[in-house]
């Protein structure tokens, strides 16, 4: 089933437009929290997806064994190498406080690792990024950290989940679904048990899915006032079938997931009145943000496997996100659109 239009015309609504009126950061600035001895590309593809989608500034968050090798895959990520074994959690408590306050979205997860240090500081972003409503992302290890205590994301509508199959399985089993649950079905069933936390379940089509009508979730939208009230209480399912690429390579959900910082990052300039009218709720933002990044991302994937076929790696996608861009929402959104507001 075709994205309706209706949300496709919305998610244009927080694109911030390119005719001048902006200035550096307006466009977004996304964190991505991730980035271990071991794990140095993840944190990398999602920060760049990020920028190459139309982000103004993206950070990495990591640890100091990492930092070096993000660097020199680009010097147009800022690396942040705070996340030390051996430092005073008080200390990267204050760094961490200082470094969320200049973002406008924060991706958690990639190239994060189980190790128990890295883990304390994803739960110490998150609660920061909780106390100050700020719209996140949560992908690969950080999703095993929520399927570990389902309380740290519950009821936070600011969030979106984006587990591959492993994952959303285990989330399911976490959150008490049970098997019998129609396939299609499951997604919008977790977000209801998590408290109208978005979740976009990846997989042939990926399913984006919002339930507020359990007794879990807030008619408020942490920190946003909610007057829309009962109106709140409904639920919706988008089906997202845009055409991938043959091959699924690792990384792509990286990608994925930088998408969707992005998108939440222009979602929040536009809560904040940087550009548009304000008549979309802000309690769609997360929806919206999940849909666009997956559509943008499905091409990407499809475009670079054209072009490489079975040889198909990651970096081999970012080079088509703005051509997939302009594929999805139209060149005059990617290239500028003089008379928009």
């Amino acid at each position: 089933m075709p994205v309706p239009h209706t949300v496709i015309e919305q998610i244009k609504q927080i694109i911030p437009p390119l005719n001048g009126s902006l200035h550096k950061g307006q466009s977004g600035r996304v964190g991505v929290l991730g980035g271990a001895f071991d794990y140095t590309g993840a944190p990398f593809f999602a920060a760049i997806s990020a920028l190459r989608l139309g982000a103004d500034l993206s950070h990495v968050i990591c640890a100091p064994t990492a930092a070096q090798a993000i660097k020199s895959y680009s010097p147009d990520l800022i690396v942040h190498p705070i996340l030390s074994e051996e430092a005073a959690p008080g200390t990267v408590e204050g760094t961490l406080r200082s470094l969320l306050s200049r973002l406008h979205a924060l991706v958690m997860g990639p190239g994060l690792g189980r190790e128990a240090y890295m883990q304390s500081y994803a739960r110490m972003a998150l609660s920061i990024a909780r106390e100050r409503a700020m719209f996140v992302v949560l992908d690969a290890d950080a999703l095993w950290m929520v399927q570990e205590d389902l309380r740290l994301i519950e009821g936070y509508r600011r969030a979106v989940l984006t587990p591959n199959v492993v994952e959303f399985k285990r989330l399911s089993e976490s959150a008490g679904i049970s098997p019998d649950v129609p396939a299609k079905e499951r997604a919008a069933e977790l977000s209801r048990r998590l408290g109208g936390v978005v979740v976009l379940e990846k997989g042939a089509t990926d399913l984006i899915a919002s339930d507020t009508t359990g007794e879990a979730a807030s008619l408020e939208v942490s920190g946003v006032d909610g007057k829309d009230g009962e109106r709140q209480r409904l639920r919706e399912v988008v089906e997202v079938d845009v055409e991938g690429g043959l091959k699924r390579c690792g990384g792509q959900g990286d990608v994925l997931s930088g998408t969707v910082g992005a998108m939440l990052a222009w979602g929040k300039c536009y809560e904040d009145g940087a550009f548009g009218d304000g008549s979309i709720p802000v309690s769609r933002l997360p929806l919206l943000a999940a849909v666009g990044g997956s559509m943008v991302t499905r091409t990407s994937s499809r475009r670079a496997f054209q072009l490489e076929g079975r040889g198909l790696v990651t970096q081999d996608m970012l080079p088509q996100l703005g051509k997939s861009f302009s594929e999805v929402f139209g060149e005059d959104l990617w290239g500028g659109e003089k008379g928009r507001l």
